[in-house]
């Protein structure tokens, strides 16, 4: 203590260890407990999903002709093994085992052994409760798209990823597969929907919407000749061609899809342009 080195070592540590600390001076002739200040120590054992567990449950038997019986509230199906044992002591006590092989479902579900002691005409109950902590890999993941189809061109989403894991999942990453393979990894869960995304695929229109109005430029060079009025012939003229605007009501097709239209009588090749 002079040195104020104070300092306890607990070698091959057990569940059995779990219990309330003091600290206690035995040095002659000074012997003193301090109870104001403890440590609790909780010792557990490791319990990993599809890992086979065993469970002992013991109680003292004072009366050894009238052993106490074991019994076990369990999450799950089991078989105990009950024995009659002897302490160092000398004193006796019964020992049950349980063994079974825990899941994810498991996590943090009470386990309870329950000793039944036979006195006189009726029965005492003692009992303890301990809650099981399965490590397990991460489980029941989802993603989820906010706000929901359909987004605009140009705008952000949040995506989310949620998943149940013991230890809890820390680090998500998302990725983006084209073609079959991962072209993007990131951590962030945002994303911007650009107007080359968009073009990918297009909403069809309803059948009941009416069909857009589409404007063309009509080359009339390569056309047959047409009479043409004396008033149009004016110095706006380019040499053998005129162009024109229309509006063109076309049925909807494959983009740059070329098709023919009847236009004042004349027959012109129109190269739609679509706008997204």
């Amino acid at each position: 203590m002079s040195q104020k080195n104070c300092t306890t070592v607990f070698f091959n540590v057990t569940t059995s260890y779990s219990d309330k600390y003091f600290f206690r001076i035995e040095s002659q002739p000074y012997r003193a407990t301090d109870p104001e200040k403890s440590v609790n120590i909780d010792v557990r054992g490791e319990v990993k999903e599809g890992t086979p567990v065993s469970l002992n449950c013991s109680a003292v038997a004072p009366c050894p002709e009238h052993p106490p019986e074991l019994a076990w509230t369990l999450p799950t199906q089991f078989t105990p093994e009950n024995q009659l044992q002897e302490n160092p002591d000398q004193t006796k006590s019964v020992l049950s085992t349980v063994t079974f092989t825990p899941s994810y479902l498991h996590h943090e579900k009470n386990i309870t052994c329950t000793a039944v002691y036979p006195v006189g005409t009726s029965n005492k109950i003692a009992e303890h409760t301990m809650m099981l902590n399965v490590s397990f890999s991460p489980k029941d993941t989802s993603a989820s798209i906010s706000p929901a189809d359909p987004v605009l061109v140009g705008s952000c989403v949040n995506l989310t990823c949620s998943s149940t894991a013991n230890p809890p999942v820390t680090n998500f990453t998302w990725f983006q597969i084209s073609g079959g393979k991962p072209t993007q990894n990131s951590p962030v869960g945002t994303v911007c929907v650009n107007q080359n995304t968009a073009r990918e695929k297009p909403e069809e229109p309803a059948e009941d919407q009416p069909e857009e109005i589409h404007y063309g430029d009509i080359d009339f060079s390569k056309l047959r000749p047409k009479e043409i009025p004396a008033a149009a012939q004016d110095g706006n003229r380019v040499q053998g061609q005129e162009s024109e605007y229309a509006e063109v009501n076309v049925t909807r097709r494959g983009p740059q899809e070329p098709h023919l239209n009847y236009i004042d009588g004349l027959y012109a090749q129109v190269n739609e342009k679509r706008a997204f």
